[in-house]
């Protein structure tokens, strides 16, 4: 009886799994337009639908009644909001960003502020980015509260002179106290560099740059947290009142 019990459960099984195979036409699609078939869904309306992912976007494919045509595109519900941002939100955005929130914790930043603070900020910065040091002046006093760990990844790309100043700042005895002068005299206070830039030195900063541009942003200071709802989130160029109190909380 048990045998036969586990036989009728694995040809359930069985049976379920392959109802719930991508069709041919689905597969197809997908393949000839390089998107990835991620998950079928179970979208409103009761039209057959999958996720897919075409490089970092998402994208939604419909089954027509007939099984032999596909129908790609947003859906809306009756009020005209769109429904599949939400999907592509949850099964997705979310899910990549959690992702690259752990690439960011991995690389080498400059930490200012406690581990166990509340809240963690990471920012690319260029040496010769005043934006960069209007942000970096702006955090100063959640940090010095103890409310914020302020990670700062330098890159060098807006001046001739970037590389040089960010490998000064990087091959110094204390790289982050070296950092907090550098803003805090507008940039002219540079540590001495001693000799020319450490291999490690270029390819932290090539490592930096590389990450930026994976993240999709193109300049400084580009700004990554995590909301409440633990979903990465990006700011680029100088953040307003609302978006500093957003990833750092109320002003202490």
């Amino acid at each position: 009886m048990k045998k036969l019990a586990l036989l009728s459960l694995l040809m359930a099984s069985g049976l379920a799994q392959a109802a719930e195979s991508i069709p041919d036409v689905i597969k197809n699609f997908g393949q000839q337009q390089d998107i990835k078939i991620v998950k079928k869904i179970a979208a409103p309306g009761g039209a057959p639908a999958w996720l897919g992912q075409y490089q970092d976007m998402g994208v939604m494919l419909f089954l027509t009644p007939d099984g032999k045509h596909v129908i790609s595109g947003y859906l809306y519900d009756d009020k005209g909001k769109n429904l599949s941002e939400g999907y592509f939100q949850k099964e997705l955005y979310a899910p990549m960003g959690r992702e690259m929130w752990k690439t960011l914790n991995a690389a080498h930043p400059l930490k200012e502020g406690a581990d166990n603070a509340p809240r963690k900020v990471f920012v690319f910065a260029d040496p010769f980015c005043p934006y960069c040091k209007a942000f970096w002046a702006e955090a100063q006093p959640w940090v010095k509260a103890g409310k914020v760990q302020l990670n700062t990844l330098l890159v060098a790309f807006l001046n001739p002179n970037s590389g040089r100043n960010a490998s000064a700042i990087l091959n110094a005895k204390d790289p982050v106290a070296a950092w907090k002068e550098y803003e805090l005299s507008g940039g002219k206070k540079l540590p001495k560099p001693e000799g020319a830039a450490t291999r490690e030195t270029v390819e932290i900063l090539q490592k930096h740059q590389a990450l930026m541009d994976s993240l999709g942003a193109n300049a400084t200071p580009a700004i990554y947290y995590l909301n409440d709802e633990n979903e990465l989130q990006q700011v680029v160029g100088m953040p307003n009142a609302a978006q500093l109190e957003a990833m750092f909380g109320p002003k202490p």
